[in-house]
């Protein structure tokens, strides 16, 4: 993040770890906020990388599981990169700001994701650049949300990733409760102020635990090239396409869509004990191989922490299942069904 942007948010009462906006001085307060009252929380954990120039579409229609090449500007979608092997090293939010396409990810995946996206670029006419200190990004949630950003000054989209812009960036409707402000670093402070009028600053693992509750993975370093896209949920995101051409991965993520052979899906979690992306869950049925992987995971406001699990769907039969943490008789963890992410737009 741009340091006169930290600096605001130091000022406003942020507690800053690492560059994560942990919180602003009441975790487990700002948690219970995210459950029924209106927030808005700083982004910190998401970076951006700009795709600028005539061939950006065309450039990562063909890298991306979704179709850029008809995105419109009004709208933003979804998306994954893939390895040849059709696990993820990358999962994306993609949307425009006039001619450019913003690619929005794990803020420690903006490097590598970088780095070896210009290995593809050859000859097209366009340029790839981290734009994270460029747009600060704020996300808005709850009951008065909208009327938060109303009387921000800020457009409310209707529709679930729609978006619209301002004079200093846009606003982009992620689901039904919750908007994201991309906004130019300068005029960030303002936006900021403008929205505490109508709605209380939480952290950023207030965000996460909002993401985990509606089923919306993030890829992390922790994570990457861990899940083919639909063992996550990627498909019910609309992050894929079957009508486009080929793509890195293409073959055993469109393989995988027809046989059926998903046998690992996404389910929610809880534990008493702290959760980490990356971390391995193992059932007492089979202790010598883990049956899951930790996606996401954020403290709850009920005490512990909530998660994403991708986990083998044999050892989860009624949909619920007590199974161990990081080792076989390590700490429990309870997995649960998901709620369908289609119907939380």
């Amino acid at each position: 993040m741009k340091s006169n942007w930290l600096d605001f948010l130091r000022a406003s009462g942020a507690r800053i770890d690492q560059q994560l906006v942990a919180d602003f001085g009441d975790p487990a307060g700002e948690l219970v906020a995210a459950q029924e009252q209106t927030i808005f929380s700083p982004l910190s954990h998401l970076g951006l990388i700009a795709v600028s120039g005539p061939e950006a579409a065309d450039f990562l229609h063909n890298q991306l599981t979704s179709d850029v090449r008809h995105l419109p500007g009004e709208m933003a979608q979804h998306s994954a990169w893939c390895s040849a092997k059709g696990r993820m090293l990358a999962s994306l939010l993609v949307f425009r700001i006039g001619p450019d396409y913003f690619l929005q990810l794990s803020a420690d995946l903006v490097e590598p994701t970088l780095r070896r996206l210009q290995m593809f670029v050859l000859r097209s006419r366009l340029t790839l650049g981290d734009a994270s200190d460029e747009d600060a990004r704020v996300g808005v949630s709850g009951p008065g949300a909208e009327t938060a950003l109303r009387a921000a000054g800020l457009p409310v989209p209707e529709l679930p990733l729609a978006v619209a812009a301002f004079p200093a960036g846009v606003v982009i409707r992620l689901d039904r409760t919750r908007w994201e402000v991309v906004v130019d670093c300068d005029a960030a402070p303002m936006v900021w102020q403008q929205l505490t009028t109508r709605a209380r600053p939480a952290g950023s693992r207030a965000w996460q635990w909002l993401d985990i509750c509606l089923g919306v993975p993030l890829i992390t370093a922790a994570t990457s090239e861990e899940f083919v896209p639909q063992m996550a949920g990627f498909d019910r995101l609309g992050a894929l396409s079957f009508r486009k051409g080929c793509y890195p991965g293409q073959e055993v993520v469109a393989r995988t869509q027809y046989l059926g052979k998903v046998k690992r899906h996404l389910y929610r979690a809880h534990s008493a004990a702290p959760l980490l992306p990356g971390q391995l869950v193992y059932s007492p049925a089979n202790p010598q191989q883990h049956c899951g992987v930790v996606a996401n995971a954020a403290p709850s406001p009920a005490g512990g922490h909530d998660a994403l699990v991708v986990a083998q769907d044999n050892f989860v039969p009624a949909g619920d299942a007590q199974l161990e943490l990081a080792s076989p008789g390590g700490a429990a963890i309870r997995v649960g069904p998901m709620v369908d992410v289609a119907s939380a737009p």
